[in-house]
């Protein structure tokens, strides 16, 4: 899909590494003293009208490019899309001309009631098909393509008849969206349910995956039940780590961004996590040996 600013859109090379855009980080970030490659915003914090948060979205995507990363179109629900809130949305998109765009596969509102949670939905035929209305929607309206993301999981639903990775697989065909592959939710969701983790991103068509999300989880444990709770509050633990890298040398490199949204730690502590990644992110070269994608 093509539209008029395509021009001006920047790309992100696949090996790149980027952090969620946070306001006390804006100075740092703009500075340059870093060697990140980007950044991913949500799209919800930047829709206003002006002021200073979307002056310092331009001024910094004039030296990186962006990721908007969306979490309450509710794709995966039952309503229909919010038309206001899709305009919003588009409005920002059209402004900020990000080189990706992204959603949840997950239902964040119903009856017309925002829920603060991005609930994972049903894995069935009627909810495929919903869903992959509400994303020709979107990208029509906004002439891109969009990656949508795999949700975090914590209970099963007795009615799913997909398994999740086929679910999205079959969403791309469709639809001709992407998919931004979150390891961190693959593994609590896999922790949580009691399915392979290693399965579940081996299932992932790798041909669709446009980006990568790694975060932090805490652990909780409840009348001696343990639950590993999707709150991006810390760093990537090495379990983490181990499928980001298990994908990444089936698939290559793709843009990794490291998500830290909560007990948020300084701009250095961000940058060498995502660092860590770029680490971690390896291919195979021509002679068929393993190496560390370049930065």
């Amino acid at each position: 899909m093509k539209n008029s600013s395509d021009h001006l859109i920047a790309t992100i090379a696949p090996a790149s590494v980027g952090v969620g855009l946070k306001a006390p980080h804006y100075r740092q970030a703009f500075d340059g003293a870093h060697s990140l490659n980007f950044f991913e915003v949500h799209a919800e914090n930047f829709m206003g009208a002006g002021g200073p948060p979307l002056r310092w979205l331009a001024a910094i995507r004039e030296r990186y490019p962006i990721s908007i990363h969306g979490v309450c179109l509710s794709v995966g629900g039952r309503d229909p899309l919010d038309a206001d809130h899709l305009e919003r949305f588009a409005r920002l998109v059209e402004r900020a001309a990000p080189a990706l765009i992204s959603e949840h596969l997950a239902w964040s509102s119903n009856g017309g009631v925002f829920l603060n949670d991005l609930l994972p939905p049903p894995m069935t035929k009627d909810t495929l098909a919903r869903t992959c209305a509400h994303v020709d929607q979107i990208q029509s309206r906004l002439g891109r393509t969009i990656l949508i993301e795999n949700p975090s999981s914590y209970l099963d639903w007795t009615c799913n008849d997909i398994a999740e990775p086929d679910f999205l697989n079959e969403l791309s065909t469709r639809t001709g969206c992407g998919l931004l592959l979150d390891i961190n939710n693959a593994y609590v969701s896999a922790s949580n349910i009691g399915f392979d983790a290693d399965a579940y991103v081996d299932a992932i068509d790798a041909g669709n995956v446009g980006e990568i999300h790694l975060a932090g989880h805490a652990i909780d444990t409840y009348d001696n039940v343990t639950i590993r709770v999707d709150n991006h509050g810390g760093r990537v633990c090495d379990e983490v780590g181990a499928l980001f890298e298990r994908f990444t040398r089936r698939a290559g490199p793709r843009p990794t961004l490291v998500e830290w949204d909560t007990d948020i730690p300084s701009f250095d502590t961000l940058a060498a996590e995502a660092e860590t990644a770029r680490d971690r992110m390896a291919t195979f070269n021509d002679e068929g040996g393993l190496r560390h994608a370049a930065r």
